[in-house]
């Protein structure tokens, strides 16, 4: 392989929280159709990687993720966010009914971001991985997503969103957003669905739901 060829299949740090964020992007769309938590009128067909994804077309909405998410995969390049949340809440009594944990994993980097000499650890800039095996990872995990409505309890009452960012102490959180509890779910049950990876970020996804 040349040094051209490995440069064009590689991924860089920058593109894997790029497509980091991509995933969680059509992840949650994918659950807030899927939910129900808008009505099914308020979303529209993409297609990325191969498949479709129903994506919102509130403006608030993607105003929203956007923001969210573009500022989550700055930490991702910075390795200063370790999990994303998407918690489901009734309306009415503010009860979490539904979370969604997205755990991310800095590869080929001790936990507390120090090699065993006790100096700091920077990620490699590169990759090892071919994007289009990513992207084929990302699909599948998708898929999965789809299909937990055949397992997921019906949500029969009127819901709302949050994301919540679990980040490091020093991260310095944007001064609009509020610092607020972890979730929690009374009498829960957990999937975890596949995991993917990039070489450099790798993404767990873990479903919790209110038990009948």
């Amino acid at each position: 392989m040349t040094a051209t060829q490995h440069k064009t299949k590689c991924i860089t740090l920058k593109g894997s929280a790029e497509l980091v964020k991509q995933y969680l992007t059509y992840g949650i769309n994918s659950i807030l159709y899927q939910r129900g938590i808008y009505p099914p009128e308020t979303f529209e067909p993409l297609e990325r990687f191969g498949i479709f994804f129903l994506m919102s077309i509130d403006e608030k909405i993607k105003t929203f993720l956007e923001t969210v998410l573009g500022q989550v995969q700055e930490w991702l390049e910075q390795r200063k966010i370790h999990k994303i949340a998407l918690v489901i809440t009734n309306v009415n009594t503010k009860e979490v009914l539904e979370k969604w944990d997205f755990k991310v994993e800095y590869e080929n980097d001790s936990p507390n971001g120090s090699s065993n000499n006790g100096e700091e650890r920077k990620l490699p800039e590169v990759g090892t991985k071919d994007i289009a095996i990513i992207q084929k990872e990302i699909r599948e995990v998708i898929r999965q997503i789809t299909g937990t409505v055949s397992f997921l309890p019906l949500l029969d009452c009127p819901c709302s969103f949050d994301i919540l960012t679990y980040t490091v102490p020093d991260c310095g959180i944007p001064k609009e957003w509020d610092e607020t509890q972890p979730a929690f779910i009374a009498n829960s049950q957990e999937v975890q669905l596949r995991t993917f990876s990039t070489s450099l970020h790798k993404m767990e996804t873990i479903v919790s739901y209110k038990s009948c």
